[in-house]
């Protein structure tokens, strides 16, 4: 615990040099705009500044990126309150009672509960991640070869419930993105493979142009193609939260700390459905349940606290497993690989401070939302008015700067294009664009671990499956794939009704 906390000091004290506060504000800035537009999302957010960020070290990077990240999903609640449109998928709930909120002409004081909900469930998350992170990596040490192929096998089969309502849409795009990650020369032999003689294509699909263009170039034509909104923006009173209203409902921002925080940690789940979780437990532990919906603080506090909250949780399995929790999570899993982070099983070895800087950065990050949220809400509410004529321009060029900066290559720049049609045609057929990037990342993992396992075996399967943990695995993503066939999920459904019918019944009996 001691050297826990001498770590978390240490990472800390790294960071308080006036670069890195000017970074991190500057992030946090960029972020929650992004955050506040409708249209834009955080996923967009983090990938488009992976781009900026190549020439920086790797902490003041993923720094940055972390910062842009929790900036965003804070951002999502100004346009929620002020315009009934989440600006991100998280702050859904957040329109409920925080625009119910704002047309009694309480606005200011709704973005105020939902600063402080938003700092407070980042602190929980922190806590969270600290605690847990440490735990969940020794017992990653005994992954080997079979048990990182199973892992990659689960991080793509898990990316169906990323984003999305239909899981093989999602496992569709995840195994398109393994296809694309067997582009190019593979790792033992250097062969050429699906390159069609293209020289280009040798060195394989780049992650950054990939991610640039699904993400940002894709979400410019998204834009672009429905029609222009006019927006009304609500008055508001003052800013300054209510130390009562945060403490009237500590009970529900406990609680909603800790359902989003462990939303975070199941991999696939993701902000929306934590602040969802977090608002549905509110409402059936509120005494004052005929408030929900109609401007009720304990609700829109509870939302504002569990999507925050999810965001150090999905870190969680990213920084132990490799595996994402949310779909910027995956963005930002890409980009610490990119900077020469390797996350999983080993990071406790290799580089075992690190956890404690992601810490520290979340902490400096939720400074950074809370001294944006109570000083500049009334100019930053401006940004809504911008017309989108000018700000998808200036995204398009960051999109096609960013991917030709990273190796001068006009090539780069092709992929960034053909990347971002494709993630368009996605959204356009409700195909989650994250699976895709994630199948991308861990192709690489699941190829090599697969083919070094066999060498291992000499060519024998079995380990594949007798190893206890590779056997845990392999069960975990047949339960889920199980799950999602209608036949398996209607039977499992009728057994856990009879199983709390029947535990009522018993429990009615002894009272």
């Amino acid at each position: 615990m001691f050297d826990g906390l001498f770590a978390f000091g240490h990472a800390i004290a790294g960071m308080l040099s006036p670069m890195t506060i000017l970074y991190a504000l500057g992030a946090t800035l960029i972020g929650l705009v992004i955050g506040a537009l409708p249209g834009l999302t955080a996923t967009m957010g983090v990938a488009l500044m992976t781009t900026l960020t190549l020439k920086m070290t790797p902490n003041e990077a993923i720094l940055v990126l972390i910062c842009t990240y929790i900036g965003a999903i804070y951002g999502g609640s100004r346009s929620a309150i002020l315009l009934n449109i989440p600006g991100t998928p998280a702050s859904a709930a957040s329109c409920l009672d925080g625009h119910a909120l704002a047309k009694q002409g309480l606005a200011g004081r709704a973005m105020g509960i939902a600063t402080s909900g938003s700092v407070v469930g980042t602190w929980i998350g922190m806590l969270c991640l600290a605690l847990f992170t440490p735990v969940l990596g020794e017992m990653a040490l005994k992954f080997g070869a079979y048990e990182f192929f199973w892992l990659a096998v689960f991080g793509v089969v898990i990316s169906g419930n990323l984003t999305g309502t239909d899981p093989l849409k999602g496992w569709i795009a995840g195994f398109l993105g393994l296809f694309i990650a067997a582009i190019g020369q593979e790792g033992m032999y250097a062969y050429d493979r699906f390159t069609f003689g293209i020289h280009d294509l040798s060195g394989g699909i780049g992650l950054i142009p990939a991610l640039v263009g699904a993400f940002g170039f894709a979400e410019v034509l998204t834009v672009m193609k429905d029609p222009p909104r006019k927006y009304i923006i609500n008055t508001f009173d003052r800013v300054i939260p209510r130390i009562r209203d945060v403490l009237q409902y500590w009970r529900t921002v406990i609680r909603s700390g800790l359902i989003g925080t462990f939303m975070g940690i199941v991999p696939g789940v993701g902000e929306d459905v934590a602040a969802w979780s977090s608002y549905a437990a509110a409402r059936r532990a509120s005494k004052e349940k005929e408030k929900f919906g109609k401007g009720s603080v304990e609700g829109l506090m509870a939302a504002e606290t569990g999507d925050n909250a999810c965001i150090p949780g999905a870190v969680i399995p990213v920084l132990t497993l490799a595996v994402p929790g949310s779909a910027p999570a995956a963005v930002l899993l890409a980009a610490m690989l990119i900077h020469g982070v390797r996350p999983g099983p080993l990071i406790m070895i290799e580089n075992p401070g690190f956890v404690y800087d992601v810490v520290a950065m979340m902490l400096i990050a939720s400074f950074g939302i809370l001294f944006y949220g109570l000083t500049l809400t009334k100019l930053l509410v401006k940004i809504l008015l911008v017309p989108r004529t000018l700000i998808m321009p200036l995204i398009f060029v960051l999109c096609a700067v960013g991917a030709f900066a990273i190796a001068s290559r006009m090539f780069d720049v092709y992929v960034m294009l053909g990347f971002g049609v494709i993630g368009f045609l996605l959204r356009l057929f409700n195909y989650p664009v994250a699976p895709l990037v994630l199948g991308i990342v861990l192709g690489d993992i699941l190829d090599k671990n697969l083919r070094r396992g066999l060498v291992l075996s000499d060519g024998d399967l079995t380990p594949f499956i007798t190893r206890p943990i590779s056997a845990v695995m392999l069960a975990a993503i047949l339960f889920i794939i199980l799950m999602n066939v209608p036949p398996f999920r209607r039977r499992f459904d009728a057994a856990s009704a009879a199983v709390k019918l029947r535990l009522r019944q018993l429990f009615g009996r002894t009272a």
